[in-house]
């Protein structure tokens, strides 16, 4: 059994701003939503492999704590670099030996950990 996919709200009129900040600043690969589904209430982006972000278009509240990560392939000292360029607060957790990471939001308040996992 393995992770497929990752479910999270966005407000319903804010697709410019999730393609700006999941596609825009972290280079995620927007993929069509599948025929029957509404691609008017979701954005599909893949995260590497068969994983997929999926963005929800219904405005519901984040949960404060709930999160997700993503794992970067490139220098996450640049990344966290061109977040905080965006304009966008980041944030060092407890450390984790071996998986230097921080913690940002996107625009509708979803926490997002980003990782360089290193062996």
């Amino acid at each position: 059994m393995r992770l497929q996919h990752v479910s999270v709200a966005i407000a319903v009129d804010e697709a410019d701003a999730a393609r700006g900040f999941y596609g825009g600043l972290l280079g995620l690969e927007e993929k069509p939503v599948p025929p029957k589904l509404d691609p008017n209430e979701l954005i599909w982006f893949s995260t590497g492999g068969d994983l997929e972000l999926h963005l929800l278009r219904s405005g519901d509240e984040p949960p404060p704590s709930a999160h997700f990560c993503l794992a970067v392939d490139s220098d996450l000292d640049e990344v966290r670099a061109r977040v905080e360029a965006a304009g966008i607060e980041t944030r060092t957790p407890t450390e984790i030996v071996g998986r230097p990471r921080f913690f940002c939001s996107d625009p509708f308040g979803n926490l997002v950990e980003l990782t360089e996992l290193r062996e």
